[in-house]
């Protein structure tokens, strides 16, 4: 009998876009716009659900406001702490990505999981932190020290890239080298040349490591920055590089999939990238 897990992806666009009011006020309006989400995935039997990156609130980075510093909590913390009671009453595993205070004025772009009976799994700290036009994230977030952790949830192993990081095929493999099943991936990226890149490095990704690729993306266009449309197009993509679900560019909404675990051996099976690399013959790639 096949392994099938039902995932989900929220994306979901600011409801709050003047930047003038308390960061408090527009983190809560922010998580009360995902909770008839997170609540129609429970009652659709979704298994597994990830939000997009830093899903809290706006993606902040285009300024260098250091108001926003407020923005961040201990990861397990208060908002952990709020979504493991839907974990536990859904018996859903949740994916919370968010802004993380590890010590004062030391912060991460930090994605928490939490399982399906709402105990706290661990974290993963985004690695690759981009400082370009509109995206200066190096004023807000250290990078990432955890590694590429691989969590053991009650549903399938599953790991977790953030945004930029998709863009370096490294972690990637690291992901897949420790066992993970289903990699999410939640962003906040708009359109340009990123969109075409959307569709071709993580379908890449789940072919080369032969695993499933979660894509989150959130929608809509946020004041007073204004970089830019975040198209959402959020997805699923198989071992084979199929894509099983995708959702719209421009609506907030819930994207499910049934991912048959079974097709990961069937893959390996046939092509066998594990058996046949050559790490020895790599040694470039980890020269300074």
């Amino acid at each position: 009998m096949s392994q099938i897990v039902k995932c989900g992806l929220i994306q979901c666009s600011n409801p709050i876009n003047d930047e003038r009011r308390p960061v408090s006020e527009i983190q809560e309006a922010m998580f009360q716009k995902h909770l008839p989400f997170i609540e129609a995935a429970g009652e659709q039997g979704v298994q597994i659900l990830c939000l997009q990156e830093i899903f809290n609130g706006p993606y902040f980075c285009p300024s260098q406001d250091k108001r926003w510093y407020a923005a961040a909590e201990p990861v397990p913390g208060p908002t952990t702490a709020r979504l493991a009671e839907y974990a536990k009453k859904y018996e859903m595993v949740i994916i919370v990505p968010i802004y993380e205070e590890a010590m004062r004025g030391v912060y991460y772009n930090t994605a928490a999981v939490i399982d399906a009976d709402g105990s706290y799994l661990g974290k993963y700290r985004k690695q690759h932190i981009p400082q370009t036009s509109g995206f200066w994230e190096k004023f807000f977030f250290k990078p990432g020290n955890g590694g590429y952790p691989v969590f053991q949830t009650r549903y399938a192993k599953v790991g977790v890239y953030i945004c930029y990081d998709r863009h370096f095929p490294e972690g990637a493999r690291c992901l897949g080298l420790n066992g993970a099943e289903i990699v999410f991936n939640p962003s906040a990226t708009v359109a340009g040349l990123s969109q075409y890149l959307w569709k071709l490095e993580q379908p890449a990704h789940a072919v080369a490591n032969t695993y499933y690729i979660a894509a989150i993306n959130r929608v809509g266009t946020e004041a007073p920055w204004n970089i830019g449309r975040f198209y959402g197009t959020s997805y699923f993509a198989s071992p084979r590089g199929e894509f099983l679900a995708t959702g719209s560019e421009d609506q907030d909404e819930l994207v499910t999939a049934e991912l048959d675990l079974d097709v990961i051996d069937e893959v390996r099976q046939t092509w066998q990238f594990y058996r046949d690399r050559r790490p020895e013959a790599y040694k470039e790639i980890v020269e300074v």
